[in-house]
């Protein structure tokens, strides 16, 4: 029975019994879909039992079984949580359920795709509620289990790939069902994310399996340049199956392994991968050390993320994208000593010399524009453009040919935490878009950060000057920051050297 404290809400699958807190209801841990156990394990979802009386959602769910990210994001930027095989499920905060057509923001968290959860305090949706937008946070599998590519190795598991992008989409087919009974609205829907999150909306912009399920996309840090091809995808589940001891074609044994033997195995393809950096093993994977992705050359997605796009795989979809000024200097921070000039430079040179140019003559310009600049920081500055700043404008040019509506931000304020060494860095925006701020996960990267910038860190705050669309040739960029502004084209001597790279 629903009362002012106790919400009920009924949906495809059975009613739920939320709760109000901060002011706004909110209900925890929904499944979206049945536990991806047993035969269902590399499978694509499935829908959730339906159930019988009132379900509890007043506690969050279990999260992916994971890895912990390394240095200082694994101390401050993915706070364990509960894990297990009944993972896929969801958090929907709402101003109101007796609402209606209320807009609706659905947020993908990040992690390199084998970390993180839907469920971290930065991501408490309690402030969009209090803005009048329903918020819905999700968790999808992670690592082997939600992106290792078995279908060369076992045919009936075509999908295996793309598992954790289907369990996005099948989030989205939820809200599109469920959303209305929340207040929400179906056909106003605005996927967002940060970093893999991120990387993920453009993947979604990508696959026509996700066509009609949104109308905006929010790729923070992260773009549509990630994913794996299907032969290197194939490759490194060769490599897992030899470390699991299963031999390709016996999908009896593949499904009698367990989630932490997966786990331990998808742990030393990583570590090998980081500590190699090979190529001629790990394919287009040893540029980004992430060894699982959306593999791209399949059905569910036949093109690069940014190939679909600038085909018009994502048309009349209005998309804001960015990145923080900093990206990288939060992965460097704690590895200061083992850089030196010419590690960058000969780490450039991995980059570009199958492009004809050399890693000395790129480095020119970025120590030119960074009088002084240690070699870590040289090597956060080429980094952030690279794996993040680059791609995000590649995204916005693509997307602009297709859709008007198109915008670019950069996050500029500077984190105070750690004497600002980690500067304006990786996930530092996001404690500022959920307007969480005050908590041990947030003060851990952000520091102190003046409250006017919480005020003012909303793109859409009435007080930012007027943001012009995205066009290619002056690139109008929002610099967001204490005092934010517009700058055209920003840096645009290092965006140029990476013409034909990213």
């Amino acid at each position: 029975m629903t009362s002012a404290m106790t919400p009920v809400v009924a949906t495809t699958a059975g009613s739920i019994r939320g709760m109000v807190e901060d002011g706004v209801y909110a209900f925890r841990g929904i499944p979206y879909a049945a536990p991806p156990t047993g035969k269902r394990r590399f499978r694509p979802p499935v829908s959730a039992e339906p159930w019988e009386g009132e379900r509890d959602a007043t506690r969050f769910g279990l999260v992916c079984l994971q890895q912990p990210m390394p240095g200082s994001f694994g101390e401050i930027g993915t706070p364990p949580n509960p894990a297990g095989d009944d993972c896929l499920n969801l958090n929907v905060w709402t101003p109101d359920i007796a609402a209606t057509a209320l807009p609706v923001l659905v947020w993908i968290h990040g992690g390199a795709f084998y970390a993180g959860s839907g469920i971290d305090a930065v991501y408490n949706g309690a402030a969009f509620a209090r803005d009048g937008v329903v918020c819905v946070t999700l968790n999808y599998r992670l690592g082997v289990q939600g992106f290792c590519h078995l279908a060369q190795q076992f045919p009936e598991l075509t999908d295996s790939g793309n598992l954790g992008i289907l369990d996005q989409i099948a989030a989205l087919e939820w809200v599109r069902d469920n959303i209305a009974a929340f207040g929400g609205d179906p056909d106003q829907v605005t996927i967002a994310g940060e970093s893999a999150g991120g990387m993920s909306v453009g993947t979604l912009m990508a696959t026509p399996r996700a066509r009609g399920l949104f109308l905006r996309a929010i790729p923070q840090s992260g773009a549509a340049h990630n994913g794996i091809s299907a032969p290197t995808a194939a490759l490194i589940a060769d490599r897992l199956l030899e470390e699991v001891g299963v031999v390709p074609g016996d999908l009896s044994a593949l499904e009698s392994v367990t989630s932490e033997t997966l786990l331990a195995a998808q742990i030393v393809l990583s570590d090998d991968l980081t500590t190699t950096r090979d190529p001629d093993r790990y394919g287009e994977a040893a540029a980004s050390a992430m060894a699982f992705q959306p593999t791209f050359e399949t059905t569910m997605l036949p093109k690069r993320p940014i190939e679909a796009i600038a085909d018009g795989a994502a048309a009349d979809i209005d998309v804001l994208v960015g990145t923080t000024r900093e990206e990288a200097l939060i992965f460097t921070a704690d590895l200061k000593d083992m850089f030196n000039d010419e590690l960058v430079q000969a780490s450039l040179d991995a980059v570009l010399a199958p492009h004809g140019r050399s890693g000395a003559d790129v480095l020119l310009t970025y120590r030119a524009n960074r009088p002084g600049a240690a070699a870590d920081e040289l090597a956060a500055a080429v980094e952030t453009d690279r794996m993040f700043r680059v791609p995000a404008i590649r995204l916005a040019d693509a997307q602009v040919a297709h859709a008007a509506n198109t915008w670019l931000y950069q996050f500029a304020w500077r984190s105070t935490a750690r004497e600002g060494e980690f500067g304006a860095c990786h996930f530092l925006e996001v404690p500022f878009v959920f307007d969480q701020i005050n908590n041990e996960q947030a003060r851990g990267i952000a520091g102190d950060p003046p409250a006017v910038l919480a005020e003012t860190g909303d793109p859409n705050y009435v007080g930012l000057p007027t943001w012009p669309r995205w066009n290619s040739k002056t690139r109008p960029t929002m610099q967001l920051d204490v005092e934010s502004s517009v700058i055209s084209d920003p840096d645009s001597d290092e965006v140029v050297l990476w013409e034909g790279v990213v």
